[in-house]
């Protein structure tokens, strides 16, 4: 069991893999970051938001929870939209 609450179904092959990498991280604390984001929003992204994803989830799932946990600093390169967009949504209780 992944803990999503949103079904794959009429989603496009591209947001389906990237749905199931959202809440398939390595770690719990990833799958819960990333995969409630994806929940909520997968459908609704463009395609220049779905590469910034995309490149988001390529990111060490230890760097995204500290980046995202205050941790750590956010390293220029991944100081996106997205990565703001994503520490929002985890920090407003996915509002």
């Amino acid at each position: 069991m992944t803990g999503s609450t949103r079904s794959s179904e009429g989603l496009d092959v591209r947001r389906r893999r990237l749905l199931f990498r959202s809440w398939h991280r390595g770690t719990r604390e990833a799958d819960l970051i990333m995969g409630r984001f994806a929940d909520a929003h997968i459908g609704g992204l463009s395609e220049a938001e779905l590469d910034e994803y995309e490149r988001l989830l390529d990111a060490l799932e230890s760097d995204l929870v500290a980046w995202m946990t205050g941790q750590r600093e956010i390293p220029a390169e991944h100081d996106t939209a997205m990565l703001r967009r994503v520490r929002d949504f985890h920090f407003n209780a996915g509002r």
